[in-house]
């Protein structure tokens, strides 16, 4: 008999007893729980992590390392679509976001000179038409072609046809309206978002720990990164590292000596120099990648000035020749000093290493030609929430992060690669190379399976989409020599008619859209001295 006046039973001592089993194994469980995370280094991405991990993990002690001695690249001003997705699931508005760090909207990229000297094209954040009777709208595209109509494929997608009018609207709601066919991102200063996201993470309890990391201290069987000590002698502890020490790698490289994977062979641009410019003219709502000798120029235009660059493969053009292409091709007077930039494209061979993540350029890094840069941090800083572990670290999540983060990376390359490879251009030796160079495994198959019949290999896992995909086959001379059988059993007249619909329908939707300039001081509350831009000077530029 209990003092209740219970009859004690066996049932009742096994449920007792499980019960204590289970309260034993969550207390178990809550003990090797993360309590304490150092990030060392800030920046955008470092700060974006800040963000990210303060928002979700509330009961953890969170510190990030930063000095005002040293800079940052600070070059990853141009964004892909992700971005909406993080700034909101942080409960950010995006237009405070944007008057914050002086952004203009971004409906695609633009590329010039890159299959040929003078052609140009426009990679949207948006599709090419859309699907006819189960049978993408390529093919009727490609069977148009092939009969001598040679409109470029832009002329069906709303964002490029937009995008050279510079006009910008919210894409609709309903799905049924054709202006809902396309989505947007940001230029914006990457420098005030790292600031914006610096405040944001104080407040929700990030502590900020102004120094300069000179040893880091691991423990002696299982190699786990115990503290790190900064010059001033303060040492600070914590459960797990994230390093955004950027190109240095302090704790993934320096510390742990994971390794490196030299992409150069396949992406041989190692240098770039950065230099803002004056803003004479409203911002374009696209980014634009003009290729040069030996690599690339960016334009990115935000609200109060163009951000440019210059990135070039050091083998082929030595520095003084790429500042002055550089300065020769801008369009206002420069407003800082030009920052000189080394770098070698490629990732590490773990980007989680024992109970340290390295996230941005620490774990790797891809030329901004496709504006990945930012999102490369937003995915590892995902994947990481995806996978976040106890102390303990164990492996079947960090071989899975790793496993994730590989493909991610390499499925990037390739789309870079691509665009090297996809050209007809001779006249120097560096386009000689890139254009005959061997491709990573699987990329001449995608390319060969497109020129033979006009299919897009798609990834199950994989940022760009069929449409971008398109876009720089398209963009670059790259045309099929068939189109879907099926399209035999259709008449010419019949595809022509369909397509012209589309085509029309695009040409509409834009002259209903506002300037991209009106959008910007509609929702940023912007006053400016802009001129009235001149029309596109040659729209026969955009072929193929």
């Amino acid at each position: 008999m209990s003092q209740t006046g219970q009859i004690d039973t066996p049932a009742r001592s096994v449920i007792s007893m499980q019960e204590e089993k289970e309260k034993q194994k969550k207390q178990d469980m809550q003990d090797d729980s993360i309590k304490s995370i150092i990030i060392v280094g800030g920046g955008t991405a470092g700060w974006m992590t800040a963000a990210a991990l303060s928002n979700l993990l509330t009961h953890t002690n969170i510190t990030l390392i930063e000095s005002d001695r040293i800079g940052t690249v600070g070059v990853g001003e141009a964004t892909l679509p992700h971005l909406r997705y993080f700034i909101k699931r942080l409960g950010i508005d995006e237009q405070e976001f944007m008057r914050a760090t002086n952004a203009t909207y971004k409906t695609g990229i633009e590329f010039v000179n890159w299959g040929k000297v003078g052609d140009a094209y426009i990679h949207p954040f948006g599709d090419f038409g859309e699907p006819i009777k189960g049978i993408d709208f390529h093919h009727y595209y490609v069977k148009l072609r092939q009969n001598g109509h040679i409109n470029p494929i832009g002329d069906y997608s709303l964002p490029v046809v937009a995008s050279k009018a510079q006009k910008f609207d919210y894409p609709d709601t309903d799905e049924r309206s054709i202006l809902s066919t396309f989505s947007y991102a940001f230029h914006m200063d990457a420098g005030l978002f790292a600031k914006y996201l610096r405040e944001y993470s104080t407040q929700r309890g990030v502590t900020r720990q102004e120094g300069i990391v000179t040893q880091v201290k691991q423990h002696q069987d299982s190699g786990f990164i115990q503290s790190v000590t900064l010059e001033d002698g303060t040492q600070l502890s914590a459960d797990f590292f994230v390093d955004c020490s950027g190109f240095k790698g302090l704790l993934i490289e320096d510390c742990l000596n994971t390794g490196y994977d030299d992409w150069r062979h396949w992406l041989p641009c190692d240098r770039a120099i950065a230099i803002p410019c004056q803003a004479n003219t409203p911002p374009l709502p696209y980014t634009r990648a003009t290729a040069r000798e030996a690599g690339w120029q960016w334009r990115i235009p935000l609200q109060n000035r163009v951000g440019n660059g210059h990135i070039y493969s050091s083998p082929y053009m030595d520095d003084n020749t790429a500042l002055d292409i550089l300065l020769k091709n801008l369009d206002g007077e420069p407003t800082a000093e030009p920052n000189f930039l080394r770098f070698t494209t490629g990732k590490r061979k773990k980007v989680w290493n024992k109970n340290c993540v390295a996230i941005g350029l620490s774990a790797g890094f891809l030329e901004p030609l496709e504006s990945t840069s930012i999102h490369l941090i937003q995915l590892g800083i995902m994947k990481l929430l995806d996978f976040f572990p106890n102390k303990h670290c164990e492996a079947v999540r960090v071989d899975e992060y790793n496993r994730m983060m590989q493909l991610e990376f390499e499925r990037l390359r390739d789309f870079l690669v691509l665009h090297y490879h996809a050209t007809q251009r001779d006249d120097s030796d560096f386009w000689k190379y890139v254009r005959t160079m061997q491709l990573p495994q699987g990329l001449a198959h995608k390319i060969d399976l497109f020129k033979e019949r006009g299919r897009v290999v798609q990834y199950t896992e994989g940022l760009f989409l069929k449409a971008s995909w398109l876009a720089v086959y398209f963009g670059q001379g790259i045309i099929p020599k068939h189109y879907d059988w099926q399209l035999d059993a259709l008449p010419i007249e019949q595809i022509k008619r369909r397509l012209d619909e589309v085509k029309s329908q695009v040409s509409l939707a834009s002259a209903q859209m506002p300037m991209h300039a009106e959008s910007l001081a509609k929702h940023c509350d912007l006053e400016t001295g802009w001129q009235t831009p001149p029309p596109p000077a040659n729209l026969s530029l955009y072929g193929c």
